[in-house]
């Protein structure tokens, strides 16, 4: 690999969802979270009691903090030296903050790792919407942004998911493991949204990829959903985390490994949802449940993000990937990842 760079990206930055830091942040960052939309507000209050269940504090920043610095420390392997700075769509440091200061220190073009895998609106085109808007927000002298491609299939994903799964799937007593059920969870979008892009898809290959790593076949695994909001009458992506598990103990089924992959760290999603509702929905019905880690700083993962910023920054990088599909595209197609057709409640993901 040359030590020379192939571009003239001079920043790294990292962009997330956000998350409130205290009982005090929660109501400012759901009325963030659902500016423009047509959310009653008992709806909000009733999202608010997720965030008061941990204190009003969602684990996603430190979360995010603990990745950066993870990547900061592997990036030399790499033959990067590069500053990293960190932007929220919802919760400071919010991304006219962080751009600001980008501008202010002489950064004039940032290569981007959004904190999502997975192709869709608010997955994706909706990072980019944002950015688009901070800049236009900040104005004169704004640094340009570009973001590394999607990577749900990246074998250093496939690898640390791997090994989340395994160390799961070991939880299981040994004299039952043959026939214990693993159901690999993402979030939930509407139909509509869904329609626009390639987000089962890959979720549905980042699955079958995991699980043929760990040998798990087919007739053992499915890809279910979790955390659906918005209009009861609206159709989202199913089954449901919980209603596939109930229906797992009526089938006879005693063990279940739930594996969230279409989430990168254990933020408020996979511990109230998961932990919470769908480990108590399977107490109740006797069903073993045992929940397997999100990739988070695994050192597989960490190693890929830096990958993705080695092949936009240098000649003979190869585009790594595995599977049925090649890799990613680098810029997004004008008509990728459209946004649904009517607006969905609030948006596909929380911190």
């Amino acid at each position: 690999m040359s030590d020379t760079p192939q571009t003239d990206y001079d920043a790294i930055l990292f962009v997330s969802f956000g998350g409130p830091e205290g009982r005090e942040d929660v109501i400012p960052f759901l009325e963030n979270v659902l500016r423009g939309r047509n959310v009653p507000r008992e709806r909000m209050l009733e999202v608010a009691e997720h965030y008061y269940h941990f204190g009003g504090v969602s684990p996603i920043n430190q979360q995010v903090r603990d990745l950066m610095a993870a990547v900061r420390e592997e990036l030399p392997r790499h033959n990067i030296d590069l500053p990293i700075y960190w932007g929220n769509r919802n919760w400071h440091p919010l991304l006219p903050e962080t751009l600001t200061q980008m501008r202010d220190d002489g950064v004039q073009r940032a290569l981007a790792f959004f904190v999502s895998a997975y192709s869709s609106y608010s997955g994706c085109r909706q990072y980019r919407e944002n950015i688009r808007d901070a800049r236009e927000q900040v104005g004169d002298g704004v640094p340009e942004v570009d973001k590394v491609r999607m990577f749900y299939n990246h074998p250093d994903f496939i690898a640390a998911n791997t090994d989340c799964l395994t160390a799961a799937l070991d939880r299981i007593p040994a004299e039952r493991r043959d026939s214990v059920r693993v159901a690999f969870t993402a979030h939930s979008i509407p139909d509509s949204m869904a329609r626009g892009c390639d987000y089962v898809r890959q979720l549905q290959e980042t699955a079958r990829l995991t699980a043929e790593a760990c040998g798990v076949d087919a007739s053992r695994w499915g890809l279910v959903y979790q955390s659906r909001s918005g209009r009861p009458q609206d159709p989202w992506l199913e089954p449901d985390i919980v209603d596939h598990l109930q229906a797992l103990r009526e089938q006879g089924v005693e063990d279940a490994v739930v594996a969230p992959i279409g989430f990168l760290s254990d933020h408020m999603e996979v511990l109230y949802d998961l932990d919470d509702e769908a480990a108590q929905a399977s107490q109740e019905v006797g069903l073993n449940m045992v929940r397997a880690a999100t990739v988070g700083t695994h050192p597989r993962f960490v190693t890929m993000i830096c990958k993705l910023f080695a092949e936009r920054l240098f000649d003979n990088v190869p585009r790594e990937s595995i599977g049925q599909f090649g890799p990613n595209w680098d810029v997004c197609p004008v008509d990728c990842c459209l946004p649904p057709a009517r607006p969905a409640g609030r948006p596909a993901s929380r911190g």
